[in-house]
């Protein structure tokens, strides 16, 4: 039998295959083929066997690529992943007991990152290019098929208190409500959205400060701190869903970092169920194991081999006069303004300045550059910025998890991630409650370091702070 060699493109249409998924199983060796240039050929009869062993069925859209091409009966409960990055939530999810049918991210790294470690997923782009049927078709659901789980942390910059706050009036923040849109098309069971602490805070509709105080009108209730949550809680709840939520920090489920995100469950039956269990506790409060360290994360790590980016030769000075746990202000009085430049009269604790990490507290959270100046986050005592296994370890993803891209890249989708324990935390809650087991929770824990994060203490002062203008529109 005479046989064709074929490029990548054609065999993903064979395979009902993403051309990334196919060269991805060429890479591993899954499919035997050949390197021609920066090109994969392949003989047309390795891509039948293949096919055989692992597919059946034939796409009817071929815009939508899954391996997934026969619906099956699933023993575990099912999730698609949304904005899924370099997939923390999603193991963390798999530990628990899930099953990840399908993901959905539009950067290119991350995209390399889910392919190289799950080269036969089920991954689309950017969600606003996808309707719920083609989603569906995607992970391989029928129209009727249920899905236990919509999971997804929405770009957070919008909202960020760090950031310029547009909100919904950023394309980010506007993602977002395509999200809501697909929860309620896709009517899963349970759904969760994760996002950064200032989303309890975040207006609705952004007035820009030069616009607002003495001369201008008072602040409308969609202005209003807190206003982007409120409108997603009346979207969600509207469509009948029971929600509820809270700011946790992370350390607080076996996480060796200081990581506070908001975590909202919302369920189709319209219950509000119980906050996540904590695993662990600041100091061992509440009979509950100690807090991780940087020094328990890290342990067995080699000493040479890892990769990480450099601090600038001026900034290295002052690390070399600074202990584990120390910054700036740990500088010699007569260096510390020299030390920060113009920062030094800038407001603010500056506590992210020339920062040693200690070894027997966690992490503080991880950015996606950890060499910035206000945001340094440095090796206990060597005189670098930590590594990418260093933050491999910290966000809890497997030593064997690959992370695609450059250097930079890999920092950004690490520190972009959700840490492995939060998601396994939302898991353990999701089975439990499902298979009807009682839950118990642990009355006024310290989820996070700020009060009045859960829901029903956020809408209580979100309606206080609003009330006046509700009775002036009313």
């Amino acid at each position: 039998m005479k046989s064709t060699l074929i490029d990548i493109n054609k065999a993903s249409k064979i395979l009902r295959l993403s051309p990334q998924q196919v060269r991805a199983l060429c890479r591993s060796g899954k499919i035997k083929s050949d390197k021609i240039g920066g090109s994969w050929v392949i003989n047309d009869y390795e891509i039948h066997s293949y096919y055989d062993n692992n597919c059946c069925g034939v796409a009817e859209d071929q815009s939508v690529y899954s391996p997934r091409s026969e619906t099956k009966s699933h023993k575990k409960p099912t999730a698609l992943s949304f904005f899924s990055g370099a997939m923390g939530l999603d193991i963390g999810l798999e530990q628990s007991g899930f099953e990840i049918l399908s993901c959905c991210e539009l950067d290119n790294s991350s995209r390399k990152t889910i392919l190289k470690n799950k080269p036969l997923i089920s991954l689309i782009g950017d969600i606003r290019d996808y309707d719920a049927g083609q989603i569906r078709k995607s992970a391989g659901l029928k129209t009727d098929d249920d899905i236990d789980l919509v999971v997804g942390g929405p770009p957070c910059q919008a909202f960020s208190t760090a950031g310029r706050r547009q909100g919904f009036d950023d394309k980010r923040g506007n993602v977002l409500l395509t999200y809501l849109d697909r929860i309620i098309e896709l009517r899963p069971k349970f759904a969760v959205i994760e996002n950064v602490r200032g989303i309890l805070s975040a207006p609705l509709k952004h007035r820009p400060h030069n616009l607002r105080g003495l001369g201008f009108s008072p602040l409308a209730h969609e202005e209003e701190k807190g206003g982007a949550l409120y409108y997603v809680l009346e979207r969600l709840r509207s469509a009948g869903y029971g929600v509820s939520f809270n700011l946790y920090n992370s350390a607080n489920f076996g996480t060796p970092q200081k990581r506070e995100r908001v975590i909202i469950i919302c369920s189709r039956e319209g219950n509000k169920l119980p906050h996540l269990i904590p695993t662990h506790a600041e100091n061992g409060a509440f009979g509950l194991p100690q807090w991780r360290t940087f020094k328990e994360a890290v342990k067995g790590l080699p000493k040479k081999g890892l990769h990480h980016i450099t601090f600038p030769e001026k900034r290295l000075k002052y690390y070399r006069m600074l202990k584990p746990g120390q910054y700036w202000r740990h500088l010699p009085k007569e260096l510390q303004k020299e030390a920060l430049g113009a920062s030094y009269y800038a407001g603010g604790g500056k506590t992210g300045f020339l920062r040693r990490l200690a070894w027997d507290e966690p992490a503080p959270t991880l950015v996606t550059h950890p060499a910035m100046p206000a945001t340094d986050l440095s090796h206990p005592i060597e005189d670098r910025p930590l590594s990418i296994e260093e933050y491999k370890r910290i966000q809890e993803f497997p030593d064997d998890w690959q992370i695609e891209g450059s250097l930079i890249e890999q920092y950004r989708q690490l520190g972009n991630a959700v840490p492995v324990s939060l998601g396994r935390a939302v898991g353990r809650l999701l089975i439990n409650y499902m298979a009807g087991k009682k839950i118990k929770t642990i009355r006024k824990f310290p989820y996070s370091r700020y009060v009045n994060t859960d829901e029903d203490n956020w809408e209580r002062e979100f309606e206080k702070r609003t009330r006046p203008l509700l009775a002036l529109t009313g």
